[in-house]
């Protein structure tokens, strides 16, 4: 499948009180693995906001295994799993000096109309064809 990566150092804003990352912070380092990864497949989020559609997310799910502490390097990994009918995205984020798995997660998208509201059942050409020239390539 497509995949892509960013690397994010851990920041004193990213912790709770108790010294490691506020659980409420992960969504934003899946977003930025997310952005890349549509990068990747050439469908970037001012192309996407250029369709006829939007992807809202619907399901997200966060497995934590380990903390995520101050000045850490974390490498966070998005993978492309399902996209005929919704996108599903499988995430990993991994200490970049270790490679110990900290978090996995996947992310849920519907794609919806813009104009009239409606859920499709099918991914838009819009997104599918560059998915498939990327998988083609």
């Amino acid at each position: 499948m497509i995949s892509a990566s960013v690397t994010i150092k851990i920041q004193f804003y990213d912790l709770d009180p108790m010294g490691v990352v506020w659980h409420g912070n992960y969504p934003r380092f899946l977003e930025q693995a997310r952005m890349a990864l549509f990068d990747e497949l050439g469908f970037g989020y001012q192309k996407m906001e250029r369709s006829d559609y939007a992807w809202p997310i619907v399901n997200l799910q966060i497995k934590y295994v380990r903390p995520l502490r101050l000045g850490q390097m974390i490498s966070v990994a998005a993978t492309l799993v399902e996209y005929e009918h919704r996108l599903k995205i499988n995430y990993v984020i991994a200490d970049t000096a270790s490679g110990d798995r900290a978090t996995k997660a996947h992310t849920i998208q519907v794609s919806v109309e813009r104009a009239t509201g409606e859920l499709c059942f099918e991914t838009p050409s819009a997104m599918l064809d560059q998915i498939r020239r990327r998988l083609c390539a």
